[in-house]
């Protein structure tokens, strides 16, 4: 049976000043997870704050410790890459 896996992640861009600024930066965070992990990623909540965001990367797998391992790997990117703009982060099981 395979394992869908969702990693949500709560963003908060103190240095975003315009919903361009907002999207240029939750896009670079998007394409980089894509490409680095393979999975699947979008921007799910706040769509029209300046400040704020909530991105989604998914992964499906015949293995649920895999799935775990590439989760957990995106999430280590993004905490070095966003440090303390990532406030909040949950793994869920579907």
């Amino acid at each position: 049976m395979p394992v869908i896996g969702v990693l949500t992640m709560e963003l908060r861009l103190e240095n975003a000043h315009s919903l361009k600024d907002k999207r240029h930066a939750v896009k670079s965070l998007k394409d980089r997870l894509r490409v680095k992990f393979n999975v699947a990623v979008a921007e799910i909540d706040y769509l029209d704050l300046w400040q704020r965001s909530v991105v989604a990367a998914v992964t499906v797998s015949a293995d649920r410790v895999h799935a775990e391992k590439v989760l957990r790997s995106v999430e280590k990117d993004a905490v070095a890459l966003l440090g303390p703009e990532l406030v909040g982060v949950s793994l869920e099981w579907l």
